[in-house]
């Protein structure tokens, strides 16, 4: 492990306006005024994103469709990104009165993405005159090419990887890696909404409200839910999409966050990336999607009760399915004989895990060993699987570079699913694992902590805290500040149902919580100087403001010393 330090200065010597300066400059900010106050995503131009000659085109294919009532189907990926994406997308074009339907593919029989087999169900069930895709599309250019020779002209609208599979055939395409999918399906459905006339203006007053409330929201649990870059345009979603959860009164999200004990609670990053978004992810990682998003768009109240207790009980189904396959996986990593452990590459292959689940297992297994980690399952005569990277190594350009084993592969540098031939299966992971050797270094290899500068305990004040704060919403692009400062262990003591969260106490009575580091403080004792890399909240509770010190990870000094040097 190393531990990588942006800026050494001392902290005691200068304000706390200028250590929130020394932040912004570290994460590239120059523009404060941006950062600050972001412009909302209502009043960003389509034409700064996008083409604005192929909006032309797709515009003067809509009006002829509304005019002849013919069918659209917006065909959107099954996870909470395309989920989200294709409920803007979808209700939008219903407000506007096109004959509208959603398709979401089944992830097991159809897989992700387009494919002959889903274009042929949507053909036959609603023979549409166009097709637009939602955080898909871009990889795949045979299926539309598919689709136009069947007379189904299609629209991509996407923010995954190009590959040399571009889609040449689509009607237009809408791309950019700067938002998520259903961030691309919101400033498309908003320029359409805007450049559309729309005679009812009740209808009309509903839409506007929606891009500026429910959903700016469902983009922004799209966004955060891929992972995406809180920078630029996606944080102008996220900042002003957060704000707005306390609006919304769309009965599908309330009930969601009523099942999930969150409702009344301030909404951050947090309750999306750990408690919203998993519940509309579950729908199809075990199920059929389509569930999840007949939930964000149902007006009706007992319908949105019935669907989010449905969608609870499926998330707790997927948990119990993910600790029991990782609890396998870690078996077999251990056994010495599979010499697993040591690989550049995790590389694990099942008969019997749940495919929805195998991205989930390869997340873990990656950030448990630090090693990028392809998870297998194996079902039907055919092979899928989900491969998860670490920082420094481009997991979908490596598989591609594979490609000739692959039937399909996609996705973005730290994660990629693909599918295979189960005859191809040990021949391909012999090449990926001689590659891996050749390829990844140790110095990829080595789990790297960063800390913005070293910090005193006794400048964690409420005052700064709150200026810190404005910093945010934190996450990938804009990691909230972490700090490390020396001191002496004073005390441990361990909570939580299975005891695996932490607190210490250091010094002169500082208490920092460790949430699940239990495994990281064994072997410390009482009067050992450590270093603790650590970020600060402020624990609101009961009508009080206390601040709250969370660890991120703890070393011996000693060790710390020599991991900086290096």
């Amino acid at each position: 492990m190393n531990i990588q330090i942006k800026r050494s200065i001392d902290s005691d010597q200068i304000s706390d306006e200028e250590i929130v300066s020394f932040l912004l400059h570290d994460r590239g900010i120059s523009d404060k005024k941006e950062f600050f106050s972001p412009l909302h995503p209502f009043d960003i131009l389509f034409s700064d994103l996008f083409p604005h000659s192929a909006l032309d085109k797709v515009l003067k294919k809509l009006h002829q469709i509304r005019d002849k009532n013919e069918m659209i189907v917006v065909y959107t990926d099954y996870d909470a990104d395309g989920i989200t994406g294709g409920a803007i997308l979808w209700e939008t074009l219903h407000l506007l009165g096109f004959n509208v339907m959603p398709y979401v593919p089944h992830r097991k029989h159809e897989g992700y993405g387009f494919s002959k087999k889903g274009i042929d169900a949507v053909k036959k069930q609603f023979n549409p005159r166009l097709i637009i895709s939602v955080d898909h599309g871009i990889s795949a250019g045979s299926t539309i090419t598919y689709a136009k020779n069947l007379g189904i002209p299609i629209i991509v609208t996407d923010h995954h990887m190009k590959s040399s599979s571009s889609p040449d055939d689509a009607y237009a395409v809408f791309h950019t890696d700067t938002l998520s999918g259903s961030g691309v399906a919101y400033f498309f459905a908003k320029e359409t909404f805007k450049k559309l006339k729309i005679k009812n203006q009740k209808l009309k007053v509903i839409l506007e409200k929606n891009f500026k409330v429910d959903y700016l929201a469902l983009a922004t649990i799209g966004t955060i839910a891929d992972l995406v870059s809180l920078t630029g345009v996606s944080r102008s979603i996220v900042k002003h999409g957060l704000d707005v959860f306390s609006d919304i009164k769309r009965v599908g999200i309330l009930h969601i966050l009523q099942e999930a004990g969150i409702a009344h609670k301030p909404i951050t990053p947090y309750e999306i990336g750990f408690i919203i978004a998993p519940r509309i992810n579950a729908v199809g990682r075990i199920r059929h999607a389509i569930d999840a998003l007949r939930l964000l768009c149902t007006t009706q109240d007992a319908r949105a009760f019935h669907l989010a207790h449905a969608i609870g009980d499926i998330n707790k189904e997927r948990k119990d399915l993910v600790e029991k396959a990782f609890e396998e996986a870690e078996e077999k990593i251990k056994n010495k004989k599979l010499k697993i452990k040591n690989q550049k590459i995790i590389f694990l292959t099942s008969y019997h895990w749940h495919e929805g689940i195998i991205g989930l297992i390869a997340s873990r297994i990656a950030e448990q060993y630090y090693r990028p980690t392809i998870v297998i399952t194996v079902s039907d005569g055919f092979a899928k699987a989900s491969a998860r990277s670490i920082p420094g190594f481009d997991i979908t350009s490596f598989l591609r570079s594979h490609a000739q084993y692959l039937i399909d592969v996609g996705g973005h540098k730290a994660a990629s699913g693909f599918t295979i031939e189960t005859s191809q299966i040990n021949q391909f992971m012999k090449k990926i694992l001689k590659s891996a050797d050749e390829l990844i270094s140790e110095k990829i290899l080595t789990r790297t902590y960063t800390a913005d500068m070293k910090l005193p305990f006794t400048r964690a004040t409420l005052s700064f805290i709150k200026l810190i704060e404005k910093l945010a919403p934190f996450g990938v692009g804009n990691p909230r500040p972490t700090f490390y400062q020396e001191g002496v262990l004073k005390a441990i003591s361990y909570f939580g149902k299975k005891k695996e969260h932490a607190k210490i106490y250091v010094d002169n009575g500082y208490e920092v919580i460790l949430f699940g580091k239990r495994a990281h403080l064994l072997g410390y004792s009482k009067g050992q100087k450590i270093c603790i890399l650590y970020s600060l909240d402020i624990n609101r509770w009961g009508g009080k403001e206390e601040v709250r010190m969370k660890g991120v990870a703890v070393f011996p000094v000693l060790e710390t010393k020599k991991m900086i040097d290096e």
